[in-house]
């Protein structure tokens, strides 16, 4: 499986490690979830867009330096992209319950106008 970033989660992501240590950590073993689940397993995980090759998700992210899943990351999975990439994730946005009530909307749109 792929995993993309794009360049604000990147900067979401960025920020956010130096706040929580155990982050980088933290997304390895979110892949190794999504690697088995593509689009999550439980109530923990909300497809918030789906078209017939890409599903946008909402999930609930555990940091072990917060000790409570008040982060939130959204990511877009891709079935069939290329024929060259069967599967790949990218994600779009990371944020802290406790700054930012919901995902950013505009961020969501602004990309699915990019893959289009």
């Amino acid at each position: 499986m792929n995993f993309k970033y794009t360049s604000e989660f990147q900067k979401d992501f960025k920020r956010l490690s130096k706040k929580f240590r155990s982050l980088d950590s933290d997304l390895g073993e979110f892949k190794k979830v999504l690697e088995e689940a593509p689009l999550g397993i439980g109530k923990h995980f909300i497809v918030i867009s789906k078209t017939s090759q890409l599903c946008i998700v909402k999930a609930r992210f555990f940091c072990q330096s917060l000790k409570k899943k008040d982060l939130r990351i959204i990511y877009a999975y891709l079935e069939n992209s290329q024929i060259i990439e069967m599967v790949s994730i990218e994600f779009i946005e990371l944020y802290f319950k406790g700054n930012k009530e919901n995902e950013d909307k505009e961020r969501i749109i602004k990309y699915l106008k990019q893959l289009s």
